[in-house]
């Protein structure tokens, strides 16, 4: 069984400056409310280790398992107290002409303790990342998450 939740928005500039919000994952809290901290070990690259630490909870080991300039990149994590429970969160990048790129966010949880606790994650992440989609469109138009649209 698995639990998928997936929003999107479209931000007036091309992939490559958002993917550069996503390599510089030392500032992801700017743009992402829910993240206290993310790290990486070595380059923004699918085969990279890193820890992500939410503003609720505890910090959790993450490993790039796709990263493109201009598709998006892709991370999956496992809570060590919950070996059961898989979670992968794509980030995708659409071209949609010169000058527009849809962003899609979508996270899948799966394994045996998804049936448990996907209800409660879906909830959190279906008021979560909105916000977070248009704090990264504020910040890759504007410079600042916080500028008035």
């Amino acid at each position: 069984m698995s639990t998928d939740i997936e929003h999107r928005t479209t931000v007036a500039t091309p992939p490559a400056p958002l993917f550069h919000l996503y390599a510089d994952m030392a500032n992801w809290h700017r743009w992402d409310p829910d993240t206290r901290a993310a790290t990486l070990n070595g380059p923004f690259a699918a085969g990279s280790r890193g820890t992500l630490t939410p503003r609720k909870g505890n910090t959790v080991p993450m490993v790039v398992t796709f990263a493109d300039p201009d598709r998006g990149f892709t991370v999956e994590s496992r809570i060590p107290l919950l070996l059961l429970l898989r979670m992968v969160f794509e980030h995708e990048l659409i071209a949609r002409g010169p000058s527009q790129t849809e962003v899609v966010h979508r996270v899948t949880l799966t394994g045996p303790l998804s049936w448990l606790i996907g209800p409660a994650l879906k909830r959190q992440l279906d008021a979560g990342l909105p916000v977070t989609l248009a704090r990264l469109k504020r910040m890759a138009e504007t410079g600042s998450p916080d500028a008035p649209v």
